[in-house]
């Protein structure tokens, strides 16, 4: 009867376990990005509605109305756990589409939520929370206005065509051939809500023109819908200010005007390219370590549904702002329903005006769209699953990024745990280790100069890692001695500006199901009488548990003490030792604030004032930036410190924890050509915290045990075979680069 009994349990069980992850696999579309198909035809229902009177995209009149992005909308938090919990059916699929409506005697920024999908048939405003409007002139810039800047740069030049072309030793913006100049320009667009007013600098067009200021920046407003009135507010060039290109040529020409002279065109201005230069010590007529998969891939993915010893999520990648990953579970059990990326700002400081101006907040440049191709073997390994994304910003039709989001399993080289137990006697009683394998999910975005490498790394016992790497070129400005105030002479007229890096990320866990709490945990000295040697005190330390009941006393402020360990777990699920199961967030970040509280641009990025604030969730507080951010930071339409403001219960529900990594980069020689990855990587980990009996990866059959033999002979022990097959794909590289639409 016993035996029966067991049986019955354990089939039971396994019913379940198949249950779970068929909610798991059936759920995940709901998350999955919109297809070329569904973005088509929400295109197609907005062009055919006459009162939006829409045009296309790449009109060249600003006057006009257009779909800027186009998303999917998550469903209600909700909705979508009747579809991963109990098999429901899943809520319709929905695009979020934002429009500029610049045709309009008072024109706007207007979001429609559009459905259901893949054939649209209804449209409904989607509202901001506390009914927010959005300035017409906080919208990031298209490719349409650039067009209209390029003609204006193109007049200026000319009309400065003299002193640029002999400041630059031969360069200039227009019949240039192989000497030619291009611009970069700054953000946010002026100093208050409602103005359109950039900072553009001119460079050299070279292989990392970043990094190739030549003294000139112009103010340019251009506010007004018809570039014919746009003016030129401001001129700085050589470290001094003029009101107009004119007064500046002017003193130019009569002397008034020191005139610089950069370094005739020549192998120097190549030193921002990749081409090897300097003696190597490495051998070049062989390869590196390559990574292999002796059997193929051990992972499951099947569309944005991936499973990995143990691990199942679903993912996505925001055209708006990036890499998501939703639905997380390990061994059936969810962790976290959310964990995604929000936003990134680099802040800057400098001595001419763009290097001042300059304050980036990354989601206003479409962060999540500029996500290129991977190439095999240097961004993600030959191995790796290559997977397109296909993006809808600034265009008419769907962008096709191949090969943009990659996926793969990698060793660390580091073992997992190990132990090698001595005899003290020149032997051992035995050796035990476990190699440590991570199934990797990554994509990039390259921001202008900027390269950032997007990762969720999933280890085997249990413990997430989220990481953001930086790379790609510094933004430099023109070199003045008192720009050595602010950052550090890289090259010849070349200043690397100081920034700091923030990246904020949503993670809403969900410890078992959504009745969580928050706990921080810190140390205390305790001294007490020596109970066996009572004239003896002993002073030790003490676990100090610190309930967080309410979301402001969960709001940890950047200059204060941060406390040792930050603990989410559910009061209800217990594991097998009376412990509430749960886990808690690791820091690996030397983020700090970046402006004073409360400071104009600052308001805009309120979550930079916290390295972790826990929120009770909201659909309505789904994000912590917007797009509009970066041409409003001033009265942003999403204002995070809003989300505490009311000071919410947090205890026993469901919480999310926002959270913000970075680093201050003072630039240096080394920066040059590129910012390099090692030391640039800032992140956190989910670990488990009593969520288990024992640590989970004590299941994997990639343990060796060695024992000494009663011959003296080392006995192995395993669980794998013991040889490996065939080693490295025979695939050729390739790598194209391209994207189009389609």
């Amino acid at each position: 009867m016993k035996v029966l009994l067991m049986l019955q349990l354990f089939y039971l069980a396994g019913c379940s376990t198949s249950r779970t992850r068929e909610y798991a696999h059936h759920g995940a579309a709901m998350f999955a990005d919109l297809t070329v198909q569904e973005m088509k035809a929400v295109r197609s229902y907005l062009h055919g509605i006459p009162d939006m009177k829409l045009t296309d995209a790449r009109s060249k009149t600003l006057k006009r109305n257009s779909i800027l992005l186009m998303e999917l909308h998550l469903p209600k938090k909700h909705e979508a756990l009747r579809a991963l919990d109990r098999g429901q059916a899943k809520p319709p699929r929905q695009a979020r589409v934002i429009i500029l409506f610049g045709d309009q005697a008072k024109p706007n920024v207007t979001e429609f939520i559009v459905g259901p999908l893949p054939s649209p048939r209804s449209h409904q405003v989607r509202t901001i929370k506390g009914h927010k409007t959005v300035q017409f002139e906080s919208r990031p810039i298209t490719i349409v206005e650039y067009d209209h800047i390029e003609n204006l740069l193109k007049k200026i030049a000319v009309q400065a065509h003299k002193l640029i072309f002999e400041s630059t030793g031969g360069f200039s913006y227009v019949n240039c051939s192989n000497r030619c100049l291009t611009f970069s320009d700054i953000a946010p667009r002026g100093l208050a809500p409602g103005e359109r007013r950039t900072w553009i600098m001119l460079q050299k067009f070279v292989e990392g023109y970043f990094i190739h200021p030549i003294g000139f920046e112009v103010l340019i407003n251009h506010k007004d819908l018809d570039p014919d009135k746009w003016t030129v507010e401001k001129v700085w060039y050589n470290n001094m200010y003029f009101d107009s290109v004119g007064e500046l040529v002017e003193k130019y020409e009569s002397g008034e005007v020191e005139k610089l002279r950069l370094p005739d065109h020549n192998d120097e201005d190549f030193y921002s390219t990749y081409i090897p230069r300097g003696h190597s010590n490495t051998p070049t007529n062989i390869h590196g370590p390559k990574l292999v998969e002796p059997q193929g891939h051990r992972y499951f993915i099947d569309k944005n549904f991936v499973e990995y010893a143990g691990w199942s999520f679903a993912y996505r990648v925001r055209s708006s702002a990036g890499l998501q990953v939703f639905d997380l579970r390990f061994n059936g059990q969810r962790i976290a329903y959310e964990i995604s990326l929000q936003e990134a700002i680099a802040f800057y400081a400098g001595d001419t005006p763009a290097a001042m101006q300059t304050k980036y907040i990354d989601a206003g440049w479409a962060m999540g769209s500029s996500t290129y191709e991977l190439a095999p073997g240097i961004d993600c390994p030959e191995i790796a699953t290559f997977i397109d994304l296909y993006h809808y910003f600034d265009t008419d039709k769907p962008l096709h990024h191949k090969n943009a989001l990659c996926i793969f399993e990698m060793t660390t080289a580091l073992p997992l745990r190990r132990h090698f137990d001595s005899d003290f006697q020149g032997g051992y009683n035995f050796y035990g280790g476990l190699e440590n394998t991570v199934l990797v999910l990554r994509t990039t975005s390259t921001v202008y100069n900027y390269d950032y490498i997007w990762d969720f790394l999933f280890y085997p016992n249990g413990v997430v890692e989220v990481k953001v790497s930086a790379t790609g070129y510094i933004h430099a400005t023109f070199f003045t001695p008192n720009g050595l105030n602010y950052g550090t002479k890289v090259y010849n007229h070349v200043l690397g500006n100081l920034h700091t890096h923030l990246v904020h990320y949503k993670v809403d866990l969900d410890i078992v199901d959504r009745r969580n709490s928050f706990e921080t945990i810190d140390l205390k000295y305790v001294n007490f009488t020596n109970p066996w040697s009572p004239e003896n005190f002993i002073v030790q330390s003490k676990l100090h548990r610190t309930e967080r009941k309410t979301e402001r006393s969960a709001a940890f402020r950047f200059g204060k003490k941060f406390p040792r360990y930050v603990h989410f777990y559910n009061s209800n699920e217990k594991n097998k030792w009376g412990h509430n199961k749960g886990y808690r967030i690791q820091f690996n970040s030397h983020a700090n604030s970046v402006l004073p509280r409360g400071w104009k641009e600052e308001v805009g990025i309120s979550w930079s004032r916290y390295p972790l604030a826990v929120t009770r969730h909201r659909d309505s507080e789904a994000t912590s930036s917007t797009m509009f951010t970066q041409n409003d930071p001033w009265e942003p339409a999403v204002s995070f410190e809003d989300y505490i403001r009311n000071n919410e219960n947090i205890v026993n529900e469901d919480l999310v924890a926002w959270v913000t990594v970075g680093f201050l980069h003072v630039p240096h020689s080394e920066d040059i050509p590129n910012t390099a990855t090692p030391g640039n990587a800032v992140g956190f980990f989910l670990r488990p915290f009593n969520f288990f009996d024992e640590d989970p990866s004590v299941a994997s059959r990639s343990t060796v045990i060695v024992r000494p033999g009663p011959d003296g002979q080392p006995k192995v022990q395993r669980w794998t075979p013991e040889v490996i097959g065939h080693c490295v794909t025979d695939k050729p590289f390739f790598y194209n680069g391209t994207y189009a639409g389609v």
